[in-house]
């Protein structure tokens, strides 16, 4: 019984410390840094679109967005910033994953999503105080090639193009389910809608649908590309960000289309910061 007791203690004390006003701040935090890559990202797909797309442009990824970053005053000071709030985000995520999301649900599949974010926002965070250290090799571009060596690095491996053709599909999937979700305004059940003013609801679920769609198509575009190269058995035909943004431009709408993409992941960074101010945490 002692035990046991002692067991429902520790665990009641590490979920208030999961629910403590620094792990809400550092998820806010985290909102607030990736609102402003998304943000940033869609600027420069933007000037790609519009601006002719010359070899000068930054690239239109993570990397591109931290060297325009690094070019502003304090831009240094600001990508630290933007490292530790994206720590603050992993940590976030960590734990959910390990007590449970805000609300009601808290299924086993929510944590282990939970986690998967958890892993991904602990990388995006140690590339971006990497990039703030003074290590560029996370820096504009290196997204396209590094796809290239990652897949070239697998399709050499015994069934390398069936990893590459799952790991295309998995990427696929999780760009239409986030589309999805988006377009169905699933979004709603995170964000405290009772707080905001009509109008201001009405641009949440304006940046919500169409940032979340636009970010959505993103992903799919580029699992659709790392599929192609399993097929083709050419690692080139793997896209990063920048390369699957470009690619928007090549079809019948021309630049039109790669705006409007921009337009739209300049919205989610809009929305990832209404989440900052609004969602449950």
């Amino acid at each position: 019984m002692n035990i046991s007791a002692t067991a429902r203690r520790s665990h009641g004390k590490a979920r208030r410390a999961s629910n403590s006003s620094a792990v809400e701040a550092g998820g806010r935090a985290g909102f607030v840094a990736r609102g402003v890559i998304y943000a940033l990202v869609g600027v420069l797909a933007l000037r790609i679109a519009f601006g002719g797309g010359g070899g000068g442009e930054k690239q239109a990824d993570r990397g591109g967005a931290l060297a325009e970053i690094a070019q502003k005053p304090f831009g240094s000071v600001l990508l630290w910033v933007l490292g530790v709030a994206l720590v603050g985000m992993a940590l976030w995520r960590l734990s959910e994953a390990a007590f449970g999301a805000a609300g009601p649900e808290r299924k086993p599949t929510k944590r282990l999503a939970s986690a998967g974010r958890a892993v991904f926002y602990a990388f995006v965070s140690y590339s971006v105080l990497m990039f703030a250290a003074g290590d560029r090799g996370s820096g504009s571009g290196s997204g396209d090639a590094q796809s290239k060596d990652v897949t070239a690095q697998v399709l050499g491996m015994p069934g390398g193009r069936w990893l590459v053709g799952a790991a295309g599909a998995v990427v696929a999937g999780a760009g239409l389910w986030i589309a999805g979700r988006a377009a169905l305004r699933k979004f709603h059940k995170h964000l405290r809608l009772g707080e905001m003013s009509p109008a201001v609801r009405r641009a949440v679920d304006v940046t919500g649908v169409f940032g979340g769609v636009s970010r959505g198509l993103v992903f799919a575009v580029a699992g659709g590309f790392a599929v192609a190269a399993a097929v083709k058995a050419r690692s080139g035909e793997a896209k990063g960000m920048d390369d699957t943004l470009r690619s928007f431009s090549t079809t019948p709408a021309g630049p039109w289309l790669l705006g409007l993409i921009a337009v739209g992941l300049m919205a989610f960074g809009l929305f990832s910061w209404a989440n900052a101010r609004w969602r449950r945490i």
